[in-house]
């Protein structure tokens, strides 16, 4: 139909007239970043940009931007999609097994060295035991952070008993999770481990 623009395919720059999303903006706002952090320009410069980008309201407020960053090769504003990450499901009941005691160790005395020891030897072979036992152990690891920082405050005086009561239960759930083929994840967690 005449008069009416194409969209464009997935890595192509869209029209300069078309409207940005907050993720294009984002997208921009990620490599200014990046060329700060690089030393690319000072900080007034950085401000300068990261203003400009984040009230783009077109994408032809927002080339310019990625032209001065890299010149005429700019990298496209539109992102591909990434592709949806699927969980592995475990082959056999041993990797259940495993995946469980990650939870489970917890609750018998070995709440950081367990899930540490079976995600550096059997989470090298199996995705599914390493998925589960860097879960646990950045829940035990965010445990022990919380029963050091919260005595400082009387509130947290109280607080700890209970948290380590929910820690327990959790381990449990878990563990019993891990066993049915299901995917975990702890509330209020630091995930520092990857």
């Amino acid at each position: 139909m005449a008069g009416v623009p194409t969209p464009p395919g997935p890595g192509q720059v869209p029209p300069a007239h078309l409207r940005v999303t907050h993720q294009d903006r984002e997208h921009v706002v990620e490599h200014v970043k990046t060329a700060y952090a690089e030393g690319r320009f000072d900080k007034l410069e950085f401000d300068e940009r990261l203003e400009r980008a984040m009230t783009a309201r077109t994408h032809g407020d927002l080339m310019p931007i990625m032209t001065e960053l890299y010149g005429s090769h700019a990298v496209p504003l539109v992102r591909p999609m990434p592709a949806p990450v699927r969980p592995q499901a475990p082959t056999d009941g041993a990797e259940r097994l495993g995946a469980s005691a990650a939870h489970l160790l917890a609750v018998f005395g070995f709440p950081v060295v367990g899930p540490l020891l079976l995600m550096l030897t059997a989470g090298k072979t199996s995705p599914y035991i390493r998925s589960h036992a860097v879960e646990a152990l950045n829940f035990q690891l965010t445990l022990i952070g919380a029963t050091i920082l919260l005595p400082l405050t009387f509130v947290g005086i109280v607080l700890v008993p209970v948290i380590w009561v929910a820690g327990f239960v959790l381990s449990i759930v878990g563990g019993i999770s891990a066993l049915s083929h299901g995917a975990f994840r702890y509330p209020l967690t630091l995930r520092m481990v990857k």
